[in-house]
């Protein structure tokens, strides 16, 4: 008995998730602070209008950015990782009942080319990122 309990701790040890390197971590934080450079966070908001999604920025597996016509980046950090998004295939479908993105809304990870759905996550709230005027 004591065989099968070791086995079990091994086995789950071997499926425990690997921390980012330094390299990814600070290939992100670059990234997210590329898009927010000169601008100063806004208080959260709950929805995006859809017309604001133009230009998705995947940032991590938890941190997606949209930049609109303007200057202003929204950043949303996921309640849950997307885990799988950064995949190059892989895009973002929201799904939603309204015209808006809002905080809960579930979006799932579709594989372009295997034309699967491979994860989804749920949005948290929108903060706004708009240039310091000075």
């Amino acid at each position: 008995m004591k065989k099968f309990g070791i086995l079990l701790l091994a086995l789950a040890g071997s499926c425990a998730p690997t921390p980012p390197n330094g390299e990814m971590v600070a290939k992100e934080q670059a990234k997210f602070a590329e898009l927010t450079a000169g601008k100063a966070a806004g208080a959260p908001m709950s929805c995006l209008p859809a017309w604001r999604r133009d230009d998705m920025v995947v940032v991590d597996d938890q941190t997606i950015a949209f930049r609109n016509v303007g200057s202003t980046v929204y950043v949303n950090h996921m309640q849950s990782p997307c885990s799988g998004i950064e995949h190059g295939r892989n895009t973002l479908v929201w799904k939603s009942t309204s015209a808006n993105m809002c905080h809960g809304d579930i979006a799932e990870i579709f594989d372009t080319g295997a034309r699967i759905t491979v994860g989804s996550c749920v949005f948290g709230d929108f903060v706004p990122y708009e240039p310091v005027r000075g």
